[in-house]
C-alpha cells in the first residue's frame, strides 16, 4: 500500500496525540470484549483494563520509541537484546508490585473477583504483548514513511530522466528540419516561407504542449502531418508517401513526441539514403484503447538500416519509463524496406467518435494544409 493513499491521520505528527488516544481506546474495547467472552462482566473488565493501562503504557513506550528506533533499527542487535531482557525482568517485578499494592486492593474495594497470585504470568504476558504490538505499529509507520520517501525519490529520478530525454530529442529533431529549410533558403526557393510556417507550428507544439506529461493523440498526429509536409517540400515528387489513420483517435492521450522519431528515423536513415524512387507508408490505428503505429520505408538492400540513433534510443527509454509492460516495439530490416511497429496501451477516451481517414499527399493536399496553418 502506498503511503499517499493513507489518510494523514495514520502518519502525520499533527495527529499524534489523537492517534495514540484512538489506539488505547481500541485496545481497551478489544481486550474488555475478549475477557468478557472468557468470563466476568464487560463493565468489570473495562475497569480492570483501565487499571492496567498506565502500567502497560509505561512499559510499552520505552520499547517502541527508544529501544526499537535507537537500537534495533540501527542494527545494534546485541544491545537491543540485552535491553529487552533487562526490561523484561524489571517488568516482571513491576507487574507483581502493581498487582499486590494497587490492583488487588482496588479490586476488593470495588467488589470484583481476584484471579491468580501476586506473580501472575498472564498479566505479564499481556504487558509484553502490548509492548510488542506497539513496537510493530511503530515499525509499520516508519516503513510506510520510508516507502513514501523512496517512491518520491524514484518519481523525481524518472522525471529527471524524462526531461533529459526530451532535451536530447528536441535539438535532434530541429537539427534535421532546419537543415532542410537551410537548403531551400540557399536556393532561394519560394517554398521557404511555407516551410518556416510549418516549422513554427511544430515549435509551438514543442514549446508549450510538450511540457505536459500527456497530450491529445490528435495533436501528436498533427505534428506528424506537419513534419511530413516539411519533408514533402524537400523531396517533391520523388517521394511516394501515404498515411492511413483509422479508429477512435478522439480524446485519447499519449506522451508527447513519442511516435514522431520513428518517422524521423525513416526519413533520415531510409529514404534520404536511397538512390532510386523512395516510398513510405504510415499506418495509425486505435482500437480498444490500443494505439497500433507502423512506419514502413524503402531502403537500399545492401545498406543496413540504422535503428539505434539518438531518437530511437530515447524512445526506447521513454517507453520503458512511461509504459512499462504496456507497449510492444518491433524494428525489422526486410532488405529493401524497413518496418517500425509500435503498440501502446492508451488511456480510455472521454468521448467516443469513430473516424476513418486515408491521406495521400499531393500538391493539392499540401496546399489545403498550408491554408489551415495560415488561418491558425
Amino acid at each position: 500500500m502506498k503511503l499517499e493513499t493513507l489518510p494523514p491521520f495514520f502518519y502525520s505528527p499533527r495527529y499524534r496525540l489523537l492517534r495514540h488516544s484512538v489506539y488505547w481506546c481500541c485496545y481497551l474495547l478489544v481486550w474488555s470484549g475478549y475477557w468478557t467472552l472468557v468470563g466476568s462482566t464487560f463493565p468489570h473488565n473495562v475497569i480492570r483494563i483501565l487499571l492496567w493501562l498506565p502500567i502497560f503504557m509505561l512499559y510499552s513506550y520505552p520499547v517502541a520509541y527508544i529501544a526499537v528506533p535507537k537500537l534495533l533499527l540501527k542494527n545494534k542487535l546485541l544491545s537491543f537484546s540485552l535491553i529487552i531482557i533487562c526490561w523484561g525482568i524489571i517488568g516482571w517485578y513491576v507487574n507483581s508490585a502493581f498487582r499486590a499494592y494497587l490492583f488487588f486492593p482496588i479490586s476488593v474495594k470495588l467488589g470484583m473477583a481476584i484471579y491468580g497470585d501476586i506473580a501472575n504470568p498472564a498479566t505479564f504476558l499481556c504487558m509484553t504483548t502490548t509492548a510488542a504490538c506497539m513496537s510493530i505499529s511503530t515499525l509499520a509507520k516508519r516503513w510506510f514513511i520510508k516507502q513514501q520517501e523512496w517512491m518520491q525519490a524514484e518519481q523525481e529520478k524518472m522525471m529527471a530522466q524524462l526531461q533529459v530525454l526530451k532535451a536530447q530529442l528536441h535539438p535532434h529533431f530541429l537539427f534535421n528540419t532546419l537543415n532542410n529549410i537551410y537548403a531551400y533558403a540557399l536556393e532561394g526557393s519560394t517554398n521557404t516561407p511555407r516551410m518556416v510556417l510549418r516549422l513554427s507550428s511544430l515549435l509551438s507544439y514543442m514549446l508549450y504542449d510538450c511540457n505536459e506529461d500527456e497530450v491529445l493523440l490528435e495533436k501528436e498526429i498533427e505534428v506528424i502531418r506537419n513534419y511530413i509536409d516539411l519533408e514533402k517540400e524537400r523531396y517533391g515528387e520523388k517521394l511516394d508517401i501515404s498515411i492511413n489513420i483509422e479508429g477512435d483517435i478522439i480524446d485519447h492521450y499519449i506522451a508527447p513526441l513519442l511516435i514522431l522519431p520513428f518517422l524521423e528515423n525513416a526519413f533520415k536513415h531510409g529514404t534520404s539514403e536511397q538512390l532510386g524512387h523512395p516510398w513510405m507508408s504510415v499506418d495509425i490505428m486505435v482500437k480498444n484503447n490500443r494505439l497500433m503505429y507502423k512506419v514502413v520505408n524503402s531502403k537500399n538492400e545492401d545498406v543496413p538500416h540504422r535503428d539505434q540513433g539518438v531518437g530511437i534510443c530515447n524512445i526506447r527509454r521513454r517507453l520503458e519509463l512511461l509504459y512499462p509492460g504496456r507497449h510492444e516495439l518491433k524494428l525489422t530490416d526486410e532488405g529493401v524496406f524497413f518496418v517500425a511497429s509500435l503498440i501502446v496501451e492508451l488511456k480510455g477516451p472521454i468521448t467516443h467518435q469513430i473516424v476513418k481517414k486515408k491521406f495521400s499527399y499531393s500538391p493539392q493536399t499540401s496546399k489545403k494544409h498550408e491554408d489551415s496553418l495560415s488561418a491558425h
